[in-house]
């Protein structure tokens, strides 16, 4: 049997050489593996959250671990469509995740940037409006789901920086990896960058991984009060 303490590890290791994997056959092209080895990123990834963590485990994990959720079904479920309602479903169900984030991180608000160094929500403001004015024009029908998520995808990120700075740095790569894959989507020119694909994926695969180890390297049990236990 593996220790207790080792299998954390151990499933963090099988997780990073499916990442790596994953990441190798996206620069190689071979897309015949493309789709199986991203099915199980998300899943290896919970994994990793869920032998990390003993029981009970707090509103903060088990949260986290339904975004986890989500986020795979955004990942598998365009497969089983195209076009529109491809990008839809992929739209939806990392919307549901980010709602699921936004819930996480809620009680941790007065840590963040909309309650301390407030200057510092500038930048994530910014690249939001950004992110609109480049994509709006050119999205049509599209526009509202684009617009609701690129809104609740930006304040994930904000509140992600009251949890410390992985799980900060988690969010806003979050933030650059789903902006990437809109300015493919509906900015003119973005969809012939070299490697795009590459960009989005690494971003967002190294997104998720800092915010799970973010909220591992978090201390059990908070006192403060209204917070209680985090994982």
């Amino acid at each position: 049997m593996i220790p207790s303490r080792t299998l954390p590890r151990v499933l963090l290791i099988l997780f990073a050489v499916l990442a790596v994997a994953h990441l190798v056959i996206q620069l190689l092209g071979i897309a015949a593996w493309d789709r199986p080895t991203q099915v199980f990123l998300m899943p290896a990834l919970l994994l990793v959250l869920a032998g990390a963590t003993g029981r009970p485990r707090g509103r903060l994990i088990i949260l986290a671990m339904v975004a986890l959720v989500f986020s795979w079904l955004g990942d598998t479920a365009p497969a089983f469509a195209s076009g529109d309602l491809a990008f839809l479903l992929m739209v939806g169900f990392f919307l549901i995740a980010q709602v699921v984030y936004v819930a996480a991180f809620w009680p941790y608000r007065s840590d963040s940037v909309l309650t301390r160094r407030r200057w510092l929500l500038a930048p994530y403001i910014g690249f939001v409006a950004l992110l609109v004015w480049a994509c709006a024009p050119h999205a049509g029908g599209l526009l509202v789901p684009v617009l609701l998520y690129g809104l609740v995808l930006g304040l994930m990120a904000v509140l992600s920086t009251g949890l410390g700075p992985w799980v900060a740095a988690g969010g806003a790569l979050f933030l650059i990896s789903d902006a990437l894959i809109a300015l493919r989507a509906f900015a003119p020119g973005w969809d012939a960058v070299p490697l795009g694909g590459f960009w989005v994926m690494s971003t967002y695969i190294v997104a998720q991984t800092l915010i799970v180890l973010g909220l591992l390297a978090r201390p059990r049990t908070h006192t403060r009060a209204g917070v209680g236990t985090s994982a």
